[in-house]
């Protein structure tokens, strides 16, 4: 049977410099426009009771730039990013709701935690041998991307971007692609046990 799933659209960096583009003409003054929207999505997913919220937000951008990719120009463009955010929250929300049946619909018997110890376990100890292959730089750079909680882990990701002088968009593009090949390795290692 033919997997239906749509392949997942990756962010490049011609993407995202388009994106940038498309908000300003400065690049700098376009990096703070686009950390605002990325802020107000965040909130706006936080609201409406969302749990995954940045990385809704970052699926928000990543659709407006693969449309702006695709050639689509659009007048108002923060307008359009919080329209795309609204649509995607109505996905969110009709996924929660069949997940929600599905579980429902479950003999009581069949419940259980979504992870048992022993598949969180092959999990943790999956993403430990995914990250020792990776440079000791980039291992250092995921980790210390995603310490912290809300507030301080913006204030962290503002700290090491300056650390390792970047800007924060490039920080952030950086360890979209580091965590796509993370949870790749992930897959494939939890594949290979039979889970």
């Amino acid at each position: 049977m033919a997997d239906r799933r749509k392949e997942k659209w990756s962010l490049s960096q011609e993407a995202f410099d388009g994106l940038l583009a498309s908000m300003d003409p400065d690049r700098d003054h376009a990096g703070q426009i686009y950390q605002e929207i990325r802020d107000h999505l965040i909130r706006m997913f936080v609201w409406r009771g969302c749990s995954q919220a940045e990385e809704y937000a970052d699926e928000t951008i990543n659709r407006v730039a693969r449309k702006l990719a695709g050639g689509e120009q659009f007048s108002e463009l923060p307008t359009y990013f919080f329209g795309v955010g609204r649509m995607l929250l109505k996905e969110f929300h009709k996924e929660q709701e069949r997940d929600r049946r599905a579980l429902q619909e479950l003999p009581h018997e069949k419940r259980a935690a979504p992870e048992d110890s022993t598949e969180l376990e092959l999990r943790i100890g999956c993403l430990e041998e995914c990250l020792r292959k990776q440079p000791e730089a980039a291992r250092e750079t995921i980790l210390a991307y995603y310490q912290g909680n809300k507030r301080d882990k913006i204030e962290n990701r503002k700290r090491l971007a300056s650390r390792l002088n970047l800007s924060v968009n490039t920080l952030r593009m950086q360890a979209l692609r580091l965590r796509e090949k993370l949870e790749s390795c992930v897959l494939n290692c939890v594949g290979r046990s039979g889970l």
